[in-house]
Protein backbone atom coordinates (compact mmCIF):
# COMPACT_ATOMS: atom_id res chain seq x y z
CA UNK A 1 0.00 0.00 0.00
CA UNK A 2 1.19 3.53 -0.79
CA UNK A 3 2.49 5.06 2.53
CA UNK A 4 0.42 8.26 2.29
CA UNK A 5 -2.75 6.14 2.05
CA UNK A 6 -1.95 4.46 5.39
CA UNK A 7 -1.78 7.89 7.04
CA UNK A 8 -4.98 9.15 5.40
CA UNK A 9 -6.86 5.99 6.43
CA UNK A 10 -5.59 6.25 10.03
CA UNK A 11 -6.56 9.94 10.38
CA UNK A 12 -9.99 9.30 8.84
CA UNK A 13 -10.63 6.38 11.20
CA UNK A 14 -9.70 8.45 14.25
CA UNK A 15 -12.11 11.24 13.19
CA UNK A 16 -14.86 8.77 12.27
CA UNK A 17 -14.47 6.85 15.56
CA UNK A 18 -14.87 10.07 17.54
CA UNK A 19 -18.00 11.17 15.67
CA UNK A 20 -19.48 7.66 15.74
CA UNK A 21 -19.14 7.38 19.52
CA UNK A 22 -20.29 10.95 20.17
CA UNK A 23 -23.17 11.28 17.68
CA UNK A 24 -23.68 7.73 16.26
CA UNK A 25 -22.94 9.22 12.84
CA UNK A 26 -20.06 9.25 10.38
CA UNK A 27 -20.14 12.31 8.09
CA UNK A 28 -20.84 11.56 4.42
CA UNK A 29 -18.22 14.11 3.36
CA UNK A 30 -15.57 12.05 5.14
CA UNK A 31 -16.64 8.73 3.64
CA UNK A 32 -17.03 9.98 0.07
CA UNK A 33 -13.77 11.93 0.34
CA UNK A 34 -11.95 8.69 1.18
CA UNK A 35 -13.23 7.05 -2.00
CA UNK A 36 -12.21 10.03 -4.14
CA UNK A 37 -8.83 10.50 -2.45
CA UNK A 38 -8.00 6.79 -2.50
CA UNK A 39 -8.79 6.29 -6.18
CA UNK A 40 -7.34 9.70 -7.10
CA UNK A 41 -3.96 9.08 -5.47
CA UNK A 42 -3.83 5.57 -6.93
CA UNK A 43 -4.56 6.94 -10.39
CA UNK A 44 -1.78 9.50 -9.98
CA UNK A 45 0.72 6.85 -8.90
CA UNK A 46 -0.41 4.62 -11.79
CA UNK A 47 0.45 7.39 -14.27
CA UNK A 48 3.80 8.17 -12.59
CA UNK A 49 4.83 4.50 -12.30
CA UNK A 50 3.31 3.47 -15.62
CA UNK A 51 1.49 0.64 -13.80
CA UNK A 52 -2.31 0.61 -14.13
CA UNK A 53 -2.61 -2.18 -11.52
CA UNK A 54 -2.00 0.36 -8.74
CA UNK A 55 -5.29 2.04 -9.68
CA UNK A 56 -7.15 -1.22 -10.36
CA UNK A 57 -6.21 -2.59 -6.93
CA UNK A 58 -8.06 0.40 -5.42
CA UNK A 59 -11.10 -0.26 -7.62
CA UNK A 60 -11.08 -3.95 -6.62
CA UNK A 61 -10.80 -3.02 -2.95
CA UNK A 62 -13.70 -0.59 -3.23
CA UNK A 63 -15.92 -3.16 -4.99
CA UNK A 64 -15.16 -5.99 -2.54
CA UNK A 65 -15.79 -3.79 0.49
CA UNK A 66 -18.92 -2.42 -1.23
CA UNK A 67 -20.35 -5.95 -1.38
CA UNK A 68 -19.42 -6.66 2.26
CA UNK A 69 -20.80 -3.28 3.40
CA UNK A 70 -24.12 -3.73 1.58
CA UNK A 71 -24.52 -7.23 3.00
CA UNK A 72 -23.90 -6.03 6.57
CA UNK A 73 -26.19 -3.01 6.06
CA UNK A 74 -29.15 -4.97 4.69
CA UNK A 75 -28.70 -7.60 7.38
CA UNK A 76 -29.16 -4.77 9.85
CA UNK A 77 -25.74 -5.22 11.45
CA UNK A 78 -24.24 -1.86 10.45
CA UNK A 79 -25.59 1.59 9.83
CA UNK A 80 -25.10 3.53 6.61
CA UNK A 81 -22.10 5.46 7.96
CA UNK A 82 -20.22 2.28 8.91
CA UNK A 83 -20.88 0.78 5.48
CA UNK A 84 -19.75 3.89 3.58
CA UNK A 85 -16.60 4.11 5.70
CA UNK A 86 -15.71 0.54 4.75
CA UNK A 87 -16.11 1.39 1.04
CA UNK A 88 -13.71 4.32 1.43
CA UNK A 89 -11.18 2.13 3.23
CA UNK A 90 -11.42 -0.39 0.39
CA UNK A 91 -10.41 2.27 -2.14
CA UNK A 92 -7.51 3.37 0.08
CA UNK A 93 -6.18 -0.06 1.04
CA UNK A 94 -6.75 -1.77 -2.30
CA UNK A 95 -6.74 -5.47 -2.97
CA UNK A 96 -4.20 -7.37 -5.10
CA UNK A 97 -6.41 -9.42 -7.40
CA UNK A 98 -5.41 -11.43 -10.42
CA UNK A 99 -5.50 -14.88 -11.94
CA UNK A 100 -2.03 -16.27 -11.30
CA UNK A 101 -0.91 -18.42 -8.38
CA UNK A 102 1.55 -15.73 -7.30
CA UNK A 103 -1.21 -13.11 -7.09
CA UNK A 104 -3.36 -15.50 -5.02
CA UNK A 105 -0.52 -15.99 -2.52
CA UNK A 106 0.10 -12.24 -2.54
CA UNK A 107 -3.56 -11.65 -1.66
CA UNK A 108 -3.46 -14.11 1.28
CA UNK A 109 -0.41 -12.29 2.65
CA UNK A 110 -1.80 -8.82 1.91
CA UNK A 111 -2.71 -6.02 4.29
CA UNK A 112 -6.26 -6.22 2.91
CA UNK A 113 -6.71 -9.88 3.93
CA UNK A 114 -5.27 -9.22 7.39
CA UNK A 115 -7.59 -6.24 7.82
CA UNK A 116 -10.74 -8.21 6.90
CA UNK A 117 -9.93 -10.96 9.42
CA UNK A 118 -9.14 -8.45 12.15
CA UNK A 119 -12.39 -6.57 11.50
CA UNK A 120 -14.26 -9.82 12.19
CA UNK A 121 -12.23 -10.60 15.32
CA UNK A 122 -12.04 -7.05 16.68
CA UNK A 123 -15.70 -6.42 15.82
CA UNK A 124 -16.84 -9.50 17.74
CA UNK A 125 -14.78 -8.67 20.85
CA UNK A 126 -15.63 -4.95 20.67
CA UNK A 127 -19.35 -5.65 20.22
CA UNK A 128 -19.37 -8.04 23.18
CA UNK A 129 -17.55 -5.55 25.42
CA UNK A 130 -19.81 -2.65 24.40
CA UNK A 131 -22.93 -4.79 24.99
CA UNK A 132 -21.58 -5.89 28.38
CA UNK A 133 -21.04 -2.27 29.42
CA UNK A 134 -24.61 -1.43 28.38
CA UNK A 135 -25.93 -4.45 30.30
CA UNK A 136 -24.08 -3.39 33.46
CA UNK A 137 -25.15 0.25 33.06
CA UNK A 138 -28.83 -0.71 32.65
CA UNK A 139 -28.64 -3.90 34.73
CA UNK A 140 -32.19 -3.76 36.16
CA UNK A 141 -33.85 -3.39 32.75
CA UNK A 142 -31.39 -5.89 31.23
CA UNK A 143 -32.08 -8.65 33.78
CA UNK A 144 -35.82 -8.13 33.41
CA UNK A 145 -35.58 -8.62 29.62
CA UNK A 146 -33.11 -11.48 29.99
CA UNK A 147 -35.52 -13.40 32.24
CA UNK A 148 -38.47 -12.58 29.95
CA UNK A 149 -36.66 -13.92 26.88
CA UNK A 150 -35.57 -17.08 28.71
CA UNK A 151 -39.21 -17.74 29.62
CA UNK A 152 -40.42 -16.82 26.13
CA UNK A 153 -38.03 -19.27 24.47
CA UNK A 154 -38.33 -21.94 27.17
CA UNK A 155 -39.52 -24.58 24.68
CA UNK A 156 -36.59 -23.83 22.38
CA UNK A 157 -34.19 -24.06 25.32
CA UNK A 158 -35.65 -27.41 26.40
CA UNK A 159 -35.34 -28.79 22.85
CA UNK A 160 -31.71 -27.64 22.68
CA UNK A 161 -30.91 -29.15 26.06
CA UNK A 162 -32.43 -32.50 25.00
CA UNK A 163 -30.32 -32.40 21.85
CA UNK A 164 -27.22 -31.50 23.88
CA UNK A 165 -27.85 -34.38 26.33
CA UNK A 166 -28.21 -36.82 23.42
CA UNK A 167 -24.88 -35.64 21.92
CA UNK A 168 -23.25 -35.88 25.35
CA UNK A 169 -24.44 -39.48 25.82
CA UNK A 170 -23.24 -40.42 22.32
CA UNK A 171 -19.81 -38.97 23.15
CA UNK A 172 -19.28 -41.86 25.65
CA UNK A 173 -19.44 -44.45 22.86
CA UNK A 174 -17.12 -42.92 20.25
CA UNK A 175 -13.35 -42.50 19.86
CA UNK A 176 -11.48 -39.56 21.34
CA UNK A 177 -11.44 -37.45 18.15
CA UNK A 178 -15.18 -37.74 17.56
CA UNK A 179 -15.73 -37.17 21.31
CA UNK A 180 -13.87 -33.85 21.08
CA UNK A 181 -15.88 -32.93 18.00
CA UNK A 182 -19.22 -33.65 19.73
CA UNK A 183 -18.24 -31.73 22.85
CA UNK A 184 -17.21 -28.80 20.65
CA UNK A 185 -20.61 -28.87 18.92
CA UNK A 186 -22.33 -28.88 22.34
CA UNK A 187 -20.28 -25.88 23.46
CA UNK A 188 -21.02 -23.95 20.25
CA UNK A 189 -24.78 -24.63 20.52
CA UNK A 190 -24.95 -23.42 24.13
CA UNK A 191 -22.76 -20.39 23.47
CA UNK A 192 -24.76 -19.41 20.39
CA UNK A 193 -28.12 -19.67 22.17
CA UNK A 194 -27.12 -17.72 25.27
CA UNK A 195 -25.14 -15.15 23.28
CA UNK A 196 -28.25 -14.52 21.19
CA UNK A 197 -30.42 -14.20 24.32
CA UNK A 198 -27.84 -11.82 25.82
CA UNK A 199 -27.59 -9.67 22.66
CA UNK A 200 -31.38 -9.49 22.23
CA UNK A 201 -31.81 -8.55 25.91
CA UNK A 202 -29.27 -5.75 25.55
CA UNK A 203 -31.01 -4.52 22.40
CA UNK A 204 -34.49 -4.43 23.95
CA UNK A 205 -33.42 -3.05 27.33
CA UNK A 206 -30.60 -0.67 26.44
CA UNK A 207 -30.76 0.41 22.81
CA UNK A 208 -34.30 1.74 22.42
CA UNK A 209 -34.68 5.45 22.97
CA UNK A 210 -37.50 7.97 22.48
CA UNK A 211 -36.30 11.23 20.94
CA UNK A 212 -37.94 14.41 19.56
CA UNK A 213 -38.51 14.40 15.79
CA UNK A 214 -36.40 17.55 15.41
CA UNK A 215 -33.40 15.58 16.69
CA UNK A 216 -33.78 12.78 14.14
CA UNK A 217 -30.97 12.42 11.64
CA UNK A 218 -30.85 10.56 8.35
CA UNK A 219 -30.14 6.88 8.95
CA UNK A 220 -31.72 6.61 12.42
CA UNK A 221 -33.42 3.22 12.87
CA UNK A 222 -37.14 3.53 13.62
CA UNK A 223 -38.47 0.75 15.87
CA UNK A 224 -42.19 0.79 15.01
CA UNK A 225 -44.20 1.46 11.86
CA UNK A 226 -45.47 5.05 11.78
CA UNK A 227 -48.75 5.60 9.95
CA UNK A 228 -50.69 8.86 9.94
CA UNK A 229 -54.24 9.04 8.64
CA UNK A 230 -53.76 5.69 6.94
CA UNK A 231 -50.57 6.82 5.21
CA UNK A 232 -47.37 4.88 5.90
CA UNK A 233 -44.49 7.24 6.71
CA UNK A 234 -41.60 5.08 7.92
CA UNK A 235 -40.69 2.00 9.93
CA UNK A 236 -38.06 -0.64 10.73
CA UNK A 237 -38.06 -2.11 7.20
CA UNK A 238 -36.51 1.14 5.92
CA UNK A 239 -33.14 0.32 7.58
CA UNK A 240 -32.74 3.99 8.38
CA UNK A 241 -35.04 6.99 8.04
CA UNK A 242 -34.54 9.39 5.11
CA UNK A 243 -34.54 13.21 5.11
CA UNK A 244 -37.82 13.20 3.18
CA UNK A 245 -39.46 10.98 5.82
CA UNK A 246 -38.24 13.28 8.60
CA UNK A 247 -39.86 16.21 6.76
CA UNK A 248 -43.09 14.19 6.54
CA UNK A 249 -43.08 13.58 10.31
CA UNK A 250 -42.54 17.30 10.95
CA UNK A 251 -45.28 18.13 8.46
CA UNK A 252 -47.76 16.00 10.42
CA UNK A 253 -46.44 17.50 13.69
CA UNK A 254 -45.25 14.21 15.18
CA UNK A 255 -43.42 15.09 18.39
CA UNK A 256 -41.48 11.95 19.36
CA UNK A 257 -40.43 8.62 17.86
CA UNK A 258 -38.84 5.45 19.22
CA UNK A 259 -35.46 4.67 17.66
CA UNK A 260 -32.87 1.94 18.06
CA UNK A 261 -29.36 3.14 18.87
CA UNK A 262 -26.85 0.73 17.35
CA UNK A 263 -23.35 0.00 18.58
CA UNK A 264 -20.81 2.46 17.09
CA UNK A 265 -18.72 -0.03 15.10
CA UNK A 266 -16.22 2.32 13.44
CA UNK A 267 -13.88 2.20 16.48
CA UNK A 268 -13.52 -1.55 15.83
CA UNK A 269 -12.34 -0.66 12.30
CA UNK A 270 -9.71 1.62 13.87
CA UNK A 271 -8.56 -1.14 16.25
CA UNK A 272 -8.35 -3.64 13.37
CA UNK A 273 -6.41 -1.15 11.23
CA UNK A 274 -3.85 -0.37 13.94
CA UNK A 275 -3.27 -4.08 14.65
CA UNK A 276 -2.95 -4.69 10.89
CA UNK A 277 -0.29 -1.96 10.70
CA UNK A 278 1.65 -3.56 13.56
CA UNK A 279 1.45 -7.04 12.01
CA UNK A 280 2.43 -5.66 8.61
CA UNK A 281 5.41 -3.83 10.13
CA UNK A 282 6.68 -7.01 11.78
CA UNK A 283 5.75 -9.09 8.70
CA UNK A 284 3.41 -11.34 10.70
CA UNK A 285 0.96 -13.31 8.53
CA UNK A 286 -2.37 -13.77 10.31
CA UNK A 287 -4.25 -15.43 7.45
CA UNK A 288 -2.61 -18.84 7.94
CA UNK A 289 -3.38 -18.83 11.65
CA UNK A 290 -7.01 -17.92 10.93
CA UNK A 291 -7.50 -20.78 8.48
CA UNK A 292 -5.80 -23.12 10.96
CA UNK A 293 -8.40 -22.21 13.56
CA UNK A 294 -11.39 -22.83 11.27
Amino acid sequence: MIPILYLIALIALVIASYTDIKTREVPDWLNFSLIGIGLGIRLLYSVIEGNYWIFLYGVFGFLVFLIIALAMYYLGQWGGGDSKMLMGLGALIGIPLGFSKEIYIQFLNSFFAQFIILILLAGAVYGLLWSSILAIKHRKKFWKKFIELNLKYLKVKRALLIFVVILFVISFFVNIFFKIYLLSVILVILLFFYTWIFAKSVELACMYKTIPVNKLTEGDWIVNNIEIKGKYITGPKELGITKEQIKELKKFKVKEVLIKEGIPFVPSFLIAFIISLILDYYNVVLIGFFFFLI
